[in-house]
């Protein structure tokens, strides 16, 4: 785990309730410049809503959290407010469905946002767009519409679009669930090179448990809203100290859910 720098995020006593359902239950989290963790843990657990949360697309019910040192909640003052609206800016997020514009060619869904609201140049979103979809494998796909390719194709488009905004922060809330099987492997191959590659934070949901042994530096275990673990990949999967963790890892390690990502 990288703890010498500053943290990047902060979740202080964060909690979040639906009505009497608490999902999350006084979160204390740290994630530093850099690291790649991934959450694990069954549905319900409550990895999703620590992310959305993060991307501020949910207001936690108690509790502050922090990037770069800036709280983004709760945000109280006007000028705190303007400060998250950059922070947001600087957080990518690639979901479960891919919400590309389907009246846009796969170039153009990747230029709209960095030339929109970064106010970038149309050339130069325009050669950084091209660039990132050879990093994606899909150069030959830029004047393709969403329509006219496969889903893993298209999370992979759905993947560059978030690069396009050069995030200080990259989560990722289960990017193959959507996939057909087949299809999993290639869209796990290219997040595996963006975390293997580049600087960026990365915070991950996923059930890909040999995918996440493979591109985590720490890997944490939610159950029923708490995190009950967390540790290396080594510790989680090869040590596991709760029975919780144990029947996790044996539900879900004997499944071969991998094998399209090991072959791809």
């Amino acid at each position: 785990m990288r703890q010498i720098e500053n943290p990047i995020v902060v979740y202080k006593q964060v909690t979040k309730a639906y009505g009497d359902l608490n999902v999350l239950k006084k979160i204390d989290f740290k994630i530093y410049p850099g690291e790649k963790v991934v959450l694990i843990g069954s549905s319900g657990s409550g990895k999703t809503t620590l992310m959305r949360l993060l991307m501020m697309l949910e207001k936690p019910t108690g509790g502050e959290i922090y990037v770069e040192g800036e709280r983004i909640f709760p945000a109280i003052h006007r000028s705190e407010k303007k400060k998250v609206h950059q922070i947001k800016n600087d957080i990518g997020m690639v979901f479960q469905q891919f919400n590309l514009f389907p009246h846009m060619t796969i170039l153009e869904n990747i230029m709209e946002a960095p030339v929109h609201v970064k106010k970038e140049p149309k050339a130069q979103a325009q050669a950084y767009a091209l660039e990132l979809l050879e990093k994606v494998g899909l150069s030959d796909k830029a004047d393709a519409y969403p329509s006219q390719l496969s889903g893993g194709q298209t999370q992979r488009v759905a993947i560059a679009r978030a690069l396009a905004m050069r995030p200080k922060i990259l989560l990722f809330d289960e990017p193959t669930s959507a996939l057909d099987p087949e299809l999993v492997g290639e869209v796990l191959k290219v997040i595996k090179e963006i975390a293997q590659d580049g600087s960026t934070t990365m915070l991950l949901v996923t059930h890909e448990m040999k995918f996440a042994r493979d591109v985590a530096d720490r890997v944490c275990f939610f159950d029923k809203g708490v995190i009950a673990e967390q540790g290396s990949p080594q510790e989680i999967f090869e040590h596991p100290k709760t029975e919780r963790l144990k029947q996790f890892l044996n539900r879900f390690l004997n499944t071969g859910k991998d094998e399209e990502y090991e072959n791809a």
